[in-house]
């Protein structure tokens, strides 16, 4: 039974948050609310969490999963970036975005994609998020809350909570954060490639 904690949308509570990073090191797969809609997320080398979430999405090998980062100096360890695509990244986050990049070797493989070996990062703009990944002090490897055959990704959290009970280890909730998930940007080339249409505003890579 998933564990549900209600936390302040603007000044999350120290000891909630320090509480859901206690369970995450603990291999808990938690849902959580972002600044473009919620998420599934779980530690890097929780391999049995990264297979439950791939069994909730019902997701195959070719799924990018995405990294969620609390800042620039964390991204960097997790992909290779040129200059010119760092500025362009840099000047749209934090925000609404997820970027595709060729993956370092600190991420697992099983996280890349299996041919051309790069994985989704982003740095949200969502206060919760960013304070749950200061304390836990690395990226939270996650992937949109779209259940399969549905449209639109979940939005309330209590409704996680009463659909994904068993399939979760906890629900945290900071209230309405929309339906539009990310805008992806597939920088894998060198060039913006615009692969969903989202959330951030795509005029600065068309």
């Amino acid at each position: 039974m998933a564990k549900y904690f209600d936390v302040h949308p603007q000044t999350p509570q120290s000891r909630t948050i320090a509480t859901v990073a206690d369970s995450l090191r603990a291999g808990a797969l938690i849902a959580y609310p972002t600044d473009s809609c919620f998420a599934l997320g779980c530690r890097m080398g929780n391999h049995d969490g990264i297979e439950r979430i791939r069994s909730i999405r019902r997701l195959d090998d070719r799924h990018h999963f995405t990294l969620v980062c609390e800042n620039f100096a964390q991204l960097g360890q997790f992909v290779h970036i040129d200059n010119d695509v760092f500025r362009a990244v840099k000047a749209a986050t934090p925000g609404s975005y997820t970027f595709i990049l060729p993956a370092t070797k600190e991420v697992p493989r099983r996280l890349m994609h299996p041919k051309k070996k790069t994985v989704g990062v982003r740095i949200p703009d969502h206060t919760v998020t960013r304070a749950l990944l200061a304390e836990l002090g690395e990226p939270l490897v996650s992937s949109t809350l779209l259940l399969p055959g549905e449209d639109e990704p979940m939005t309330q959290g209590w409704e996680i909570k009463e659909r994904l009970d068993h399939a979760l280890d906890a629900v945290v909730d900071s209230g309405d954060c929309g339906t539009e998930p990310t805008t992806v940007v597939d920088f894998s080339s060198g060039e913006a490639e615009i692969v969903r249409h989202g959330a951030g505003d795509t005029t600065r890579f068309e």
